[in-house]
């Protein structure tokens, strides 16, 4: 058995097609004709254009409109003036177009590789596919023919590119392994398109497995069996029915309202790191957006954003959502997100240092541009401004003056925005935990960070391996801060929803039905199972259950219990 990361669910029993990887290793060497090196490399680029589009096309027959987009955003990418330049300013220093296309792109790699959040992450992802399919062309080497894959397959690889994706007959595949990627990574969601079941991230996998190997694959539980029994071909047979019956029984879901078993409604929406990822939360039936992450405007760029391009990115979110709310969340930059051009210094602790909004109200010109941008766009959706990082209620009451002031410069010049605009904050501190009474009387709703709620309470590095036992919502200190936050929020009648994907986890659900959580902001695709699980419960049950957990001292103690309700 081999253990990876589950990136599509399901699961699919066949026999293995191994994808070998052709080496991409050149000699460098400095050219001296460097218009004929730009020429080729601009062939080379051309050619990657026109083979993007043809998958691009492939694509959208088989997993449809928004997936095709997710490979066109390739060519958008190399095309981007600023990495276009660099490339071609190396080459013009006399490189040769493969080392100039490596370094430039590994420098790209490198800063998005340094995120937090798997979006942010996953843009390297793209660079690393552009670079190596482009290296590809300019070496002459040509990727493996999946297409007429025999019924039954499971194609094992090191990754599963765009292109190879492309060529999948999603009536002959019925499973994929692969050695690297993420649940949001393109291999996973391309996958979840083309409801094949993935297992991704499984060590050495290529070397492990052979041609016409028999393998389970189970994407939902991240793992796969090789040459298994015939006990455990039929165990996982049922399984697989099993997951099927779940699978019709989500679909009932789509279209219901959100709402626990005895009536109470709650919002149950999504959260995005581009406009794009907004037809997904429709897609899934999510109710509006409960984070827009603006961090992606201002990265793979030589400058800031100006504001009509913020305005137009933002009105694009709110025009898709239409009347549904859009809660965007202000630049989060700092700490693990390096953005080269806004001259961030080097820190020792820059968890702890100048971030978020503590960089933002420093640097005014910035921040009031991206205010008046959202506040332009308005004017077209529900849109909500939420400030992260927030420590001290008057770091919210600086931007609320702030945005009073734009508010009176629009007036001045006749430009439409939504005058009850909410102004929120994102709490993600035990500062603001320990505050939220406070602020729950100049805020206009609450977002609870889970992720760096737990971090920072428990003064845990989640990638930190010695330490990542520590890392639970469960953990009691974490729970309490949790249900405080929500009893606050309540008590002034403001809106509290959480963000991230402990809002979707079954065994927290009952917990935060009982502390009075109204906004359950999750994963496109966790939508309609966590619209399913709070159809469950009654509040009449989910207090008994937390109850009960509120009384018990450990992680241990406390899922146990949850796991066996």
């Amino acid at each position: 058995m081999y253990k990876g990361i589950g990136g599509s669910a399901g699961i699919g029993i066949g026999k293995v097609m191994l994808i070998v990887e052709q080496s991409l290793d050149f000699t460098p060497k400095t050219v001296s004709d460097t218009d004929a090196e730009l020429q080729r490399y601009r062939n080379a680029v051309s050619k990657f254009c026109q083979n993007t589009e043809q998958q691009a096309e492939q694509l959208k027959e088989s997993a449809g409109e928004k997936e095709a987009e997710i490979i066109m955003g390739h060519i958008l990418m190399i095309q981007d003036p600023y990495m276009n330049s660099e490339i071609e300013n190396s080459i013009k220093g006399g490189s040769c177009a493969e080392q100039a296309l490596t370094d430039i792109c590994n420098m790209f790699i490198t800063v998005f590789s340094s995120a937090d959040d798997e979006l942010t992450q996953q843009r390297a992802t793209d660079v690393k596919d552009i670079k190596n399919a482009v290296l590809s062309i300019l070496l002459g080497i040509e990727e493996q023919n999946i297409s007429d894959a025999p019924k039954g397959t499971i194609i094992v690889a090191k990754d599963l590119t765009p292109s190879m994706t492309a060529g999948i007959n999603k009536d002959n595949v019925v499973g994929i392994i692969t050695e690297v990627g993420g649940k949001t990574s393109h291999s996973a969601i391309l996958a979840r398109a083309l409801e094949i079941p993935a297992v991704l991230s499984v060590q050495n996998i290529t070397s492990l497995l052979k041609d016409g190997d028999t393998v389970i694959v189970d994407g939902s539980d991240g793992i796969a069996i090789a040459n298994p029994g015939e006990d455990e071909i039929l165990n996982y047979s049922e399984k697989r029915n099993a997951y099927l019956k779940e699978k019709a029984e989500l679909a009932k879901f789509i279209g219901k309202a959100t709402a626990t078993k005895d009536g109470n409604s709650v919002e149950l929406v999504g959260n995005i790191g581009t406009p794009e990822d907004a037809n997904k939360v429709l897609e899934c039936d999510g109710e509006g957006i409960g984070l827009f992450r603006t961090e992606f405007l201002f990265m793979d760029r030589d400058k800031t954003p100006t504001e009509e391009e913020q305005f137009e990115t933002y009105k694009k979110v709110a025009l898709i959502m239409k009347d549904k709310p859009v809660i965007i969340r202000t630049l989060d930059v700092g700490g693990d997100k390096d953005i080269p051009y806004l001259g961030l210094s080097k820190e020792d602790n820059p968890f702890m240092g100048f971030r978020a909004v503590r960089y933002c109200l420093k640097n005014i010109d910035l921040y009031r541009t991206q205010l008046r941008a959202l506040l332009r766009a308005s004017a077209y959706g529900e849109i909500k401004i939420m400030i992260p990082l927030v420590v001290d209620v008057e770091e919210l009451r600086s931007v609320k003056a702030i945005i009073k002031e734009l508010m009176a410069e629009l007036d001045g010049e006749s430009i439409k925005y939504n005058k009850d605009i909410q102004v929120g904050v994102m709490i993600e501190t035990p500062a603001a935990s320990l505050i939220a009474d406070i602020l729950a009387k100049e805020a206009d709703f609450f977002s609870i960070g889970t992720n760096d709620l737990t971090g920072y309470t428990m003064c845990v590095d989640r990638g930190n391996a010695d330490v990542a036992y520590l890392y639970s919502p469960f953990q009691p200190a974490v729970l309490r801060s949790i249900k405080h936050i929500i009893e606050c929020a309540n008590r002034e009648n403001i809106m509290v929803g959480m963000c991230g994907e402990a809002a979707a986890d079954p065994m927290l659900i009952p917990l935060l039905i009982s502390f009075g959580l109204n906004e359950f902001s999750v994963s496109a695709t966790s939508v309609l199972a966590t619209r399913k699980e709070i159809s469950k419960w009654s509040k009449e049950d989910a207090d008994k259950v937390a109850s009960a957990v509120m009384e018990m001292d450990s992680v241990a103690e406390i899922t146990t219990y949850l796991q066996s309700i």
